[in-house]
C-alpha cells in the first residue's frame, strides 16, 4: 500500500490539486502499518525514498510551505474564534453581573454592548465617543462597562477608585464620572481619579476607605480572570452578542453588530 502511494505520488508529480489528498493517503498508510501484522515494515531504503521524495517536492515547490502556513493560520483563527464564541456564551451571566460591572444607558435594553476598558488605554479614550454616540442614538441599547486594568499600577489604582465611587454614584451620575475620567488628558492614577470623584460629588474619604477594601480588589481580580477566560489580550474589547470585537473599530462597525443581534440573535448573520 505504501509503495503504491509512493508510485502514485511520483507519477502525478505532486500536482497541487491532489497534493493534500496524496500526502494524507501516505500518512494514513504509514500509520496503519503497525496495526497490520501482514504488512511489512518499511526498509531503511524505502524510508529514505519517502524523505527524498518529500524533500525534492518542497525544493521544487517552496510555495507549498507558504500555502500550508496560510491554511494553518486560517484554521487556527477559525478555531480561536469558535472557542472565544463558546466562552462568551458560557460567561453571559458574568458579563452583565452588576456586582462587577457598571450598567449604563438603558439597563433594560434589548441588546447589550459590553466594554472591557482601561482608563489609561488611548484606544479606549478614542472609543469613548463611539460608545456615547451609540447609547444616545439607540435608546434600546444597554451598555456594560468592565474595569479591566491591564496597563500598570496607575490603571489599577484608577479602577479601584472607580469601583469605590460606584457605591455612591448611580445611574447618570456615575456615567458622567466615568466619562470625565476617560476624557482626562495624560496618565490617570488614583490621585487623579479621586480628584474627579470629588468634583463629581462623591465623598472622597469614603472612597479612600472603600478603594482598599477586599471587595474592591476582588472585583478587579474577578474581571481580569473573566478576561483571561475570554481570551482578551488588550483594550478596548467589546462583546456584542456572541462575538468579541477588539479595538476602537468605530461606531458604524459596532452598530452593525448590534443590528445583527436584533435581526438574527448573533453578531454576524449567515446568509
Amino acid at each position: 500500500m505504501v509503495l503504491f502511494t509512493l508510485l502514485r505520488l511520483a507519477q502525478t508529480g505532486f500536482r497541487r490539486a491532489g497534493l493534500g489528498l496524496a500526502l494524507a493517503g501516505l500518512a494514513v498508510s504509514l500509520a496503519a502499518i503497525p496495526a497490520r501484522a501482514q504488512a511489512p515494515a518499511l526498509s531503511p531504503e524505502q524510508r529514505q525514498a519517502v524523505v527524498d521524495l518529500i524533500r525534492e517536492t518542497l525544493v521544487k515547490n517552496p510555495e507549498l510551505v507558504q500555502e500550508a502556513m496560510i491554511e494553518l493560520e486560517r484554521r487556527n483563527t477559525v478555531a480561536q474564534a469558535e472557542a472565544q464564541r463558546n466562552a462568551v456564551i458560557g460567561e453571559k451571566d458574568k458579563l452583565v453581573d452588576p456586582a462587577t460591572s457598571i450598567i449604563a444607558a438603558n439597563p433594560q435594553g434589548d441588546v447589550t454592548l459590553v466594554e472591557f476598558m482601561d482608563y489609561n488605554c488611548g484606544f479606549c479614550k478614542r472609543a469613548l465617543d463611539d460608545v456615547r454616540a451609540l447609547a444616545k442614538d439607540d435608546p434600546k441599547l444597554r451598555v456594560v462597562i468592565k474595569d479591566f486594568p491591564i496597563l500598570g499600577p496607575d490603571s489599577v489604582e484608577a479602577s479601584r477608585v472607580a469601583i469605590a465611587v460606584k457605591n455612591q454614584l448611580q445611574g447618570q451620575k456615575y456615567w458622567d464620572f466615568h466619562n470625565k475620567l476617560m476624557a482626562t488628558k495624560g496618565r490617570v492614577n488614583g490621585a487623579k481619579a479621586l480628584e474627579i470623584a470629588k468634583d463629581s460629588g462623591a465623598d472622597v474619604e469614603r472612597v479612600r476607605k472603600e478603594m482598599d477594601a477586599p471587595a474592591t480588589k476582588a472585583v478587579i481580580e474577578d474581571t481580569v480572570a473573566l478576561g483571561d477566560r475570554l481570551g482578551l489580550t488588550g483594550t478596548p474589547a467589546f462583546i456584542v452578542g456572541d462575538e468579541v470585537v477588539f479595538g476602537a473599530v468605530g461606531a458604524p462597525a459596532l452598530k452593525a453588530k448590534i443590528d445583527a443581534v436584533r435581526k438574527c440573535g448573533k453578531a454576524t448573520c449567515s446568509g
